[in-house]
């Protein structure tokens, strides 16, 4: 079959999305895949290639939450690494099977494939437009000095009439705590036989772990830490903690929770039932943190239970985080304003990544004495 792809060029523009400016690649997959680096005013760092594989993680390689690779391997492993979403909609008496950003289903839909990333450079959104399911589906990356990693899905029903959807969606690939990037590097699978993801039922929380530190002495080491995934949005989802059931669910077939799972890659998928009238659309968040104690696990999973519009909060820490890097590359002259808005969106980066590199005196110049 020829493939339906649309073949429009790549296009460069700036929107607006939630009151603030984005720059747009138009067909983004037209191109080829370039590798980008996402930005906190924290301790976060990202690394992602513009098809959706990535590497990310806290301070350094050794607080990975997914596998620290160089670019070319991130690129070619975005189907098993990184978000995952799949889709079965129900039209017209017929089950159509659709994995956005996927090239599992190339030449089935028209599609097209836009990436946004906003002017200060710690906001990336990815787009799949379904022409023939009349279905949009984006997920926004963004980061959270409280929650860690931030993933905004949205499912968009651009039809007429309403749609059913079983929807999955989720990430995989996850690391455990404990691991360093040189052993996942030169003994991965001798890491996957150590690897424990758990789920806390009660509120959808997964907990990935080593079974115990990896080293080569006759010693004990118990692994204490752990990454942790949770969600948010979705009324009552089943929760998967490895890609074994991936499969089943593509075939329609029955899939069951997730509790305790050793000796497989760490994975966090939700699954839920989905009814959506013409226009309408559905928003769901993932949060991914890691080296969590068991006192910050329990402190998130009763906010997970309590919390009456944890959402919200979500939400405002990550514009706070937006926010604090505004201010901190102000404190370098890092924000201009012309009528080139490329060009003040370049200089801000350009002081960032300095910045990055060299950081700036604090308090308005005062320096400790112990410094």
């Amino acid at each position: 079959m020829e493939n339906a792809k649309t073949t429009e060029t790549a296009v460069l523009d700036t929107v607006q999305i939630a009151e603030e400016r984005f720059y747009k690649i138009s067909n983004s997959d037209n191109l080829r895949s370039f590798f980008m680096s996402i930005v906190s005013d924290s301790n976060h760092w990202m690394f992602i290639s513009s098809n959706g594989g990535l590497t990310a993680g806290r301070k350094n390689a050794d607080y990975a939450l997914f596998p620290y690779y160089t670019d070319d391997k991130i690129t070619e492993l975005a189907e098993i690494t990184g978000s995952k979403s799949i889709f079965r909609v129900q039209t017209n008496g017929q089950t159509s099977s659709w994995e956005p950003f996927s090239d599992r289903f190339a030449g089935r839909y028209q599609i097209t494939r836009n990436l946004y990333k906003n002017e200060f450079g710690n906001k990336l959104l990815f787009e799949e437009v379904n022409q023939d399911l009349h279905l949009t589906f984006r997920y926004q990356w963004s980061s959270s000095n409280e929650y860690g990693f931030v993933k905004t899905a949205t499912l968009i029903n651009r039809g007429s009439t309403s749609v059913s959807v079983s929807a999955l969606d989720g990430l995989q690939n996850i690391l455990p705590a404990g691991l360093k990037s040189d052993q996942q590097n030169s003994t991965s699978n001798l890491v996957d036989a150590y690897k424990r993801s758990e789920l806390e039922k009660a509120v959808g929380l997964g907990i990935y772990s080593l079974s115990a530190i990896i080293v080569d002495k006759a010693e004990p080491s118990e692994a204490l830490k752990a990454n942790i995934v949770w969600s948010l949005g979705l009324e009552n989802p089943t929760h998967l903690l490895s890609t074994k059931q991936l499969d089943h669910f593509r075939k329609g077939r029955t899939i069951q929770d997730e509790i305790d799972i050793r000796a497989e890659k760490g994975a966090y998928f939700v699954v839920e039932e989905l009814v959506l009238s013409a226009g309408e659309e559905k928003e769901w968040m993932i949060m991914a943190d890691v080296n969590k104690n068991h006192s910050a696990i329990a402190a998130i999973a009763n906010s997970i239970d309590k919390e009456a519009d944890l959402k919200g909060q979500i939400k405002k820490d990550v514009e706070a985080g937006t926010k604090k890097l505004i201010e901190l590359d102000a404190a370098a002259d890092g924000l201009q304003l012309t009528s080139d808005h490329f060009r003040d969106t370049r200089h801000f980066a350009n002081v960032l990544f300095n910045l990055m590199r060299g950081g700036i005196f604090d308090h308005n110049y005062q320096i400790e004495k112990r410094d």
